[in-house]
């Protein structure tokens, strides 16, 4: 799903406008991206956590050249999935129907 086909569930579900939707996605992306930023973790009960990593820099390679190249460090997000989305996920699939219609 990409975030239009998202804003168009939204829309569609609610029955409010197209840019309506938009700015609720956005307002959530931009509130979420923020609390990363900012190395908040980000928990939402029964869907997932989201949170930061930090990696420490190495030696790495470049693939073409096999050179070494040094890797800085880096902090990336990480999503760590909860119990009920994963429970969903597993029970969809093995029955072969989407999760909600």
């Amino acid at each position: 799903m990409t975030k239009s086909e998202l804003i168009e569930v939204i829309a569609a579900r609610q029955g409010i406008s197209k840019t309506r939707a938009e700015l609720v996605v956005n307002t959530i992306f931009e509130s979420m991206a923020n609390a990363l930023a900012q190395e908040e973790g980000i928990e939402i009960r029964g869907f997932g956590s989201f949170s930061i990593r930090e990696y420490e820099p190495y030696l790495g390679r470049n693939p073409r050249t096999r050179r070494p190249v040094k890797v800085s460090a880096k902090k990336l997000p990480f999503f760590k999935v909860g119990k009920d989305l994963k429970e969903m996920v597993n029970e969809s699939a093995a029955k072969g129907v989407p999760i909600v219609e």
